[in-house]
């Protein structure tokens, strides 16, 4: 038959249990408060490390990568104080990104060739208008504008239409604007011929000189159809350097 245990005894195991949960619960918190400590400082040094690519990335003149690491640090690890410093310059790195991937979209409207010609090499750049256009023929179609280096030819500008015709034989007066400008009065005419449905734009050093600085030119032209039609280019992005000299 068991003994009742002292009433001492039970005092004491009772606080001993009691001690031992308090101090269960003191590891427990204290094993918390570390593991939340450490993830913290991890939490941290990651934020760290990508505000050191960011600021690489600003360093480089990268500022698409460098737009990626902001954002990405900025939705990540918000309140830390990596995100702190890039903030305020995010915004500005944004635009120039955007402004570098919009030079970049410019210059690949553009299409540029190099082909043997005679003794010599044709180069040529050319970009499609930026809307399809009703000229008269199945549908309306880009229009191509054109300006071309021949060894023979020498030096030239014009419009090439994938249907109906130029209304210009005898010649004629194309109104070319750039940008915002008032439109501007230039000579052409199609040659008789029926390689390609062209219309050539005498002033070609007048016309290269305002595509190098306008971001847009439009130029309207007569056709057999009747009246006028105008083609728009975003002509910005045109590369010099493919075109020797003409600068």
């Amino acid at each position: 038959m068991n003994r009742p245990l002292p009433r001492l005894s039970v005092a004491l195991l009772l606080a001993a249990a009691l001690l031992a949960a308090a101090t269960a619960c003191t590891d427990r918190e204290a094993q918390r408060q570390a593991q939340a400590a450490a993830q913290a400082q991890a939490r941290e040094q990651a934020a760290a490390q990508l505000q050191r690519d960011y600021d690489a990335a600003v360093a480089a003149n990268n500022w698409e990568l460098a737009r990626v690491h902001g954002a990405a640090l900025l939705a990540q690890y918000p309140g830390t104080p990596a995100a702190a410093a890039v903030e305020p310059a995010l915004a500005e790195v944004a635009a120039r990104a955007e402004a570098v991937r919009e030079r970049r979209r410019l210059a690949a409207l553009w299409d540029y060739a190099r082909v043997a010609a005679g003794k010599g090499e044709q180069r040529s750049a050319a970009i499609l208008s930026m809307a399809p256009v009703d000229t008269g023929g199945a549908g309306p179609a880009a229009v191509q504008l054109v300006l071309r280096d021949h060894p023979q030819w020498k030096r030239s500008a014009y419009l090439v239409l994938q249907g109906g015709d130029f209304d210009c034989y005898g010649g004629c007066k194309v109104k070319v604007r750039f940008d915002d400008a008032a439109p501007k009065a230039m000579s052409a005419w199609r040659p008789r011929t029926d390689e390609a449905i062209a219309l050539f734009i005498e002033d070609h050093r007048g016309l290269w000189r305002q595509l190098r600085k306008a971001g847009r030119v439009e130029i309207e032209f007569p056709v057999k159809a009747g009246g006028a039609r105008a083609a728009a280019f975003e002509a910005g992005g045109l590369d010099g350097g493919q075109m020797p000299g003409w600068d």
